[in-house]
């Protein structure tokens, strides 16, 4: 439970994202694309994803609330590259998802947040072309109650509503008494915005968020 100013507030659910968190974050390989072009990283990310931290018309964007296929993604990516005058290599990425290290002990944790009753979900910005390959990696159906997956839903974060629909879908839990897990800052800040406690994660080694959450969730 929480301790706040005047009164207790206790933790009913606890919220996931997917990349990042229970797993090694696919930004780092998309990143590497310009090691050998001698592009910067952060030039790379602002080309494939656009700013992040928010949710616009960038076709990424488009692509991961399912407005656009991998195609329509693809030749706007290509269009904006030559634009730009940056060669990239993007088909050397593949199956990105194969390069992913699963957090075991993010997948424990979630485990014994549900021998402990608390309701569980996934929160995922994803694309619909990869929903088999990452389902794939971690048991999400054992793990959570409720899965949100982006390109299913039409909304993505940091969009608040894309949050309070999680918190619908497992039965109305109020947003103070939920608590979100994301690597990516302006999803921190969506949530947030929502109304929900958010804990910012470090991609590379989640046991610090862990450790908030466990003192967040502390009687």
């Amino acid at each position: 439970m929480h301790v706040g100013n005047n009164h207790t507030i206790t933790i009913e659910a606890v919220l996931f994202d997917f990349n990042g968190v229970l797993t090694t974050s696919p930004f780092t390989h998309m990143a590497a694309l310009g090691d050998t072009a001698g592009v910067d990283g952060q030039v790379v990310l602002d080309l494939m994803l656009g700013p992040y931290d928010e949710d616009t018309d960038h076709a990424w964007h488009r692509f991961e609330r399912g407005e656009i296929t991998a195609h329509e993604y693809g030749a706007d990516l290509f269009a904006r590259a030559a634009a730009a005058d940056v060669q990239l290599d993007f088909a050397s990425l593949g199956n990105m998802m194969s390069r992913l290290e699963v957090h075991d002990v993010v997948i424990e944790r979630i485990r014994r947040l549900r021998v402990e009753g608390f309701r569980t979900g996934l929160v995922t910005n994803n694309v619909k072309e990869a929903s088999s390959q990452w389902r794939e990696l971690v048991p999400v159906h054992e793990l959570f109650e409720v899965i949100v997956d982006s390109s299913e839903v039409g909304m993505r974060k940091p969009n608040p509503a894309i949050f309070l629909h999680a918190l619908e879908l497992l039965g109305g839990v109020a947003p103070e008494r939920s608590v979100f897990l994301d690597d990516a800052a302006g999803n921190v800040t969506g949530a947030r915005a929502a109304g929900l406690h958010a804990i910012l994660v470090d991609a590379a080694d989640p046991k610090p968020a862990l450790a908030e959450l466990d003192a967040l969730l502390a009687p």
